[in-house]
């Protein structure tokens, strides 16, 4: 069984025993966490598309882990001008662990 939900602005395709990154979570790890923002299920062979989001469907999930990712550069730059400025960003992630995924 197949489904796509959407947090945190992404969509993400993603199955029963899947583990995966998204943006932070106001959970605690080890706790369920339910993902509401359905846009598609598939059973079997046949999906089942929402408008744009299926009523009465969810994704179960249990938080495995909290964390930040790798830093990333980033850097301005204007020529002539003797303008550089150098930054670091480490963003916010939490790892989840599919469990359920209710039609």
């Amino acid at each position: 069984m197949l489904a796509i939900i959407k947090t945190g602005g992404k969509q993400y395709l993603v199955e029963e025993g899947d583990t995966i990154q998204v943006e932070k979570l106001p959970v605690e790890v080890g706790t369920s966490y339910t993902f509401t923002d359905i846009l598609m299920v598939q059973k079997d062979a046949d999906p089942v598309l929402g408008h744009p989001l299926l009523a009465g469907a969810s994704v179960e999930a249990k938080v495995v882990e909290q964390g930040r990712d790798d830093k990333k550069i980033v850097f301005r730059y204007h020529n002539k001008t003797r303008y550089r400025k150098k930054k670091g960003h480490r963003q916010h992630f939490s790892e989840v662990k599919i469990t359920k995924i209710v039609m």
